[in-house]
């Protein structure tokens, strides 16, 4: 909870304002019964119409001074509120954002999209509470108690007993409804999670037909959390109607007792009233806790997710001692006995890697699915660290070079194509913002697509589908790499990236990459895109069991020839499954 509050300190100068405003309203308020008693005992009762005129002007007086207060604490509660919400939703964005992806995944992407919309939101609503009622209810209940006693002291007792049980009542209410409402948050992370997953799937699950199954599975998570806040609030709305049935039995109490006192004439009809009017007030500030009690526990369930998310320690050395941004990057690229595995696993995926590519070389990259082809590139781009060995780039270790500068240097194709909503020149540009629209089409006429898009009505500006629908599946994967040649990268990795092309418009590609100045590595599963590498890396089972060039690896190696022989024999109508 401390980390978020931190964030309220560039506010504090609006928060100070907004609870002076609350605090003068609340003086007024506490003040109106006072007058009614005075205007009921030295006006009403004896006549005389200018002391309730003088005490009526008054009290419409104070409500205007009331009302103005109000509006100003609602302001500048707003101010701070929304202020808050906006610099904590920044500042976890950009948390998430700087996450390896060793430390990304730890994190379901559904939790952290509930983190940062609904939890920001629970928090936002907090401090506004907070500002106009959390503080003022407390304060409201101690100067009615108080006030009460200054009016008559004996009625004033029963107050005393009350409000103290009252409120150790709730204070346990909150404690206890603080630990379920974070089992109601994981829920709600289960229902986006499924949300998610349905509209990223939705083509796949109406082409098996399980469009049933998908809505069952739906509405299973969604009555999951349906019935465990049922539960939480079952036991968090009991606060309202307990404190509804104490203060009423009070108020009894004080018109039975305040009947007699007046009787006796120990007591004035005014002050009975005020005392009635005050026990009214703190039964409306007591109830206003119910709110509280649901909104607090919700707030520390979702404070200590959002803390979890901006505590969490990044894994990533250059944020300490990688600070080289003028080593010029050429693109040699070297591993030396590298061992990496996945974090939360015990078996590595690449072992005892070596191998070196010199600048402006093309490395192909080839083995069966799981052969630990991309984890490979992942090393070269610092989403993952590895675990032993030495990765130098023009023989400089990678850990000292800053991450940021060592990425504006790569161009990476991953092998899940990712377009955004936009233009196709909006898709390209955003691999480098400030790209000219010559530096566009040039990348565009490397990739192969400038063709396809000069044949489109709107050219460059044809608005994409969601995904590039309206694309083809080649079209897609070479305007990704376009996207990737407009930075002008020393070093080129693509993720099997021309799985999708023909052969023709592979050829010309891959020609065409040839003449671009940057060191290409290549993940595939075709020989025909491993033919003009000047290496070749075989993988197997996280092993580099061979390396060379073509004519070098179908002399030497079995397993190549097999790759070989399977998509070559028979006029190239099979291949091998799985080999990327």
């Amino acid at each position: 909870m401390h980390t978020c509050i931190s964030f309220l300190k560039k506010y504090r100068i609006s928060a100070f304002a907004a609870l002076l405003m609350m605090l003068i309203e609340l003086m007024v308020e506490l003040m109106q019964p006072f007058i009614i008693a005075k205007m009921i005992d030295d006006g009403i009762r004896q006549g005389e119409i200018s002391v309730v005129l003088m005490w009526g002007g008054i009290l419409a007086g104070f409500s205007l001074v009331a009302l103005g207060s109000g509006i100003l604490s609602s302001f500048f509660a707003s101010h701070v509120s929304q202020g808050f919400a906006y610099d904590l939703r920044d500042r976890l964005y950009a948390t998430v954002q700087s996450f390896s992806l060793s430390v990304f995944d730890r994190f379901a992407s559904s939790s952290l999209i509930t983190r940062l919309t609904n939890d920001v939101t629970q928090l936002q609503n907090t401090v506004f509470m907070g500002l106009r009622i959390m503080m003022r209810a407390p304060l409201l209940v101690i100067g009615s108690v108080v006030m009460a006693f200054i009016v008559y002291a004996k009625l004033a007792i029963l107050l005393t007993l009350t409000v103290p049980f009252l409120l150790i009542f709730l204070l346990w209410m909150l404690k206890k409804a603080g630990s379920l409402f974070q089992t109601v948050q994981a829920k709600l992370d289960d229902v986006n999670r499924v949300i998610q997953e349905n509209l990223i799937g939705m083509r796949l699950i109406r082409v098996f037909g399980r469009m049933r199954y998908e809505s069952e599975r739906f509405a299973r998570t969604s009555k999951e959390l349906m019935e465990r806040t049922i539960s939480v609030l079952g036991l968090t709305e009991l606060t309202m109607p307990s404190v509804l049935l104490i203060m009423n039995a009070v108020i009894l109490a004080v018109l039975w007792f305040g009947q007699i006192e007046i009787h006796t004439g120990d007591a004035t009809i005014g002050e009975v009233v005020a005392i009635i009017n005050y026990s009214i007030r703190t039964t409306g500030a007591l109830s206003v806790f119910s709110m509280i009690v649901v909104n607090i526990s919700r707030a520390r369930a979702s404070a200590g997710r959002i803390a979890e998310v901006l505590e969490t320690k990044n894994d990533l050395a250059d944020e300490h001692d990688g600070e080289d941004t003028t080593h010029s990057i050429y693109g040699s690229v070297e591993f030396d006995s590298v061992t990496f595995k996945y974090p939360e696993t015990k078996s590595p995926v690449l072992h005892n890697i070596s191998f070196k590519a010199k600048a402006g070389t093309t490395t192909a990259i080839m083995g069966m699915t799981g052969s630990g082809k991309s984890s490979l590139v992942s090393l070269i781009l610092r989403l993952y660290e590895r675990d032993e060995g030495i990765i130098t780039i023009d023989g400089k270790d990678i850990h000292s070079l800053e991450v940021e500068y060592l990425r504006d240097a790569v161009g990476y194709v991953p092998q899940d194509i990712m377009l955004f909503s936009g233009t196709i020149h909006d898709n390209i540009a955003w691999g480098k913002p400030d790209a000219t629209q010559e530096e566009i089409m040039d990348a565009a006429k490397l990739a192969q697509i400038h063709d396809s898009i000069i044949k489109l009505p709107l050219g460059y500006d044809t608005m994409l589908g969601q995904k590039g629908i309206n694309l083809s599946g080649g079209q897609k994967q070479r305007l990704t790499i376009a996207r990737s040649l407009v930075r002008k990268p020393k070093i080129l990795l693509l993720d099997d990236s021309t799985s999708a092309l023909d052969v023709r418009t592979e050829v010309a590609l891959l020609g065409a990459l040839r003449d671009v100045s940057c060191t290409t590595f290549l993940i595939t599963q075709k020989i025909s895109s491993t033919r003009q590498a000047d290496l070749i890396l075989l993988l197997d089972n996280g092993q580099l069991i061979a390396q060379g060039s073509h004519e070098e690896l179908l002399a030497d190696s079995v397993l190549y020839q097999d790759i070989y022989k399977s998509q070559f024999e028979e006029g190239g109508v099979r291949h091998v499954e799985g080999v990327k």
